[in-house]
């Protein structure tokens, strides 16, 4: 084939996945899992933290809420297990209304992991801080005991389950925290900057986890993040939000193609988005894809002769 005609069909093949992610999104939002409905919310302060949001999130998804400090984003996920109450509108969790549900409710179905490990860990060994959420949520001890191994064992944590958690690093108590609300066996996990602080590695083991979670389990996830190299190469869906409102909704490709909305949320897209755009005039999310888009535009040696 020709460069001209291989560059076609890469470009066809990127048009393709982000047209069937797109259709994947639209029936996911068409059975929400949480949903909020003109949320308006005011901190007692009189700070006006949500104006109007409308958001469903469905099963299964991937999704990035990214902004600026103070657009909103944390406000609103604290909405979806009830650690906030709306000041009008409605949260939905699996099609049924938040108002007048109990927050212990809520977090059966909705985990919330925070931003800093150290808020939401507080028991003596590593098996006892998985150990706490289901038993306070009167789940089976047996079958809690195997649950436990199960998530020791597959984010990582095994020899440490005697360890007091103060001695962790902190990647080892950032994913001690996600294992603990993950112990609970949530439909959703919100997650609130989970890679704050963490090497590249570190940030990758608790990433990978969470896209494990997804696939494995149809865990609908919900991260809450500024790291647009995050975005590109986990997030399904990003919803961007500014002065307490979504201001955009969409794939990565088309979130990060529209430069003004970037501008008004106060983002950076990844490096690898700029050169894309500079080089070919698109939107590549990874540098695999621009090294697969380098390849295909190299001129072929048929016409050169090999002695």
């Amino acid at each position: 084939p020709t460069p001209t005609s291989t560059n076609e069909a890469t470009a066809q093949t990127a048009a393709r996945a982000t047209a069937c992610l797109r259709e994947a999104c639209k029936i996911a939002q068409a059975d929400p899992v949480v949903e909020a409905v003109d949320v308006e919310f005011t901190y007692p302060s009189g700070a006006r933290a949500l104006d109007g949001v409308n958001l469903a999130i469905g099963r299964g998804d991937l999704v990035a809420i990214v902004g600026q400090n103070g657009a909103g984003k944390t406000t609103l996920t604290r909405h979806f297990n009830g650690l906030l109450r709306p000041s009008s509108g409605d949260i939905r969790v699996l099609g049924r209304s938040a108002q007048g549900v109990h927050t212990i409710e809520l977090c059966r179905h909705v985990g919330y992991v925070f931003q800093n490990p150290d808020e939401q860990l507080f028991c003596t060994s590593v098996q006892e801080e998985l150990r706490f959420g289901p038993t306070n949520i009167g789940a089976d001890p047996g079958a809690t005991s195997q649950r436990v191994e199960e998530i020791l064992a597959d984010i990582g944590l095994t020899k440490y389950r005697e360890v007091w958690p103060k001695y962790l690093t902190k990647g080892e108590r950032q994913r001690l925290a996600l294992a603990s609300v993950v112990a609970m066996d949530p439909d959703v996990l919100i997650v609130d900057e989970p890679t704050t602080g963490l090497d590249w590695v570190e940030s990758l083991q608790i990433l990978d986890y969470l896209e494990r979670l997804r696939n494995e389990h149809r865990k609908t996830i919900v991260i809450i993040t500024h790291d647009m190299n995050i975005v590109s190469l986990y997030a399904r869906r990003v919803v961007v939000m500014a002065g307490g409102r979504v201001v955009g909704d969409g794939t990565p490709r088309e979130i990060f193609s529209q430069p003004d909305l970037m501008e008004l949320a106060c983002l950076r897209r990844p490096p690898i988005a700029d050169l894309s755009q500079a080089l070919w005039g698109e939107v590549l999310l990874t540098p695999a894809d621009a090294a697969a888009k380098l390849l295909a535009s190299r001129p072929t040696n048929s016409g050169v002769c090999s002695k």
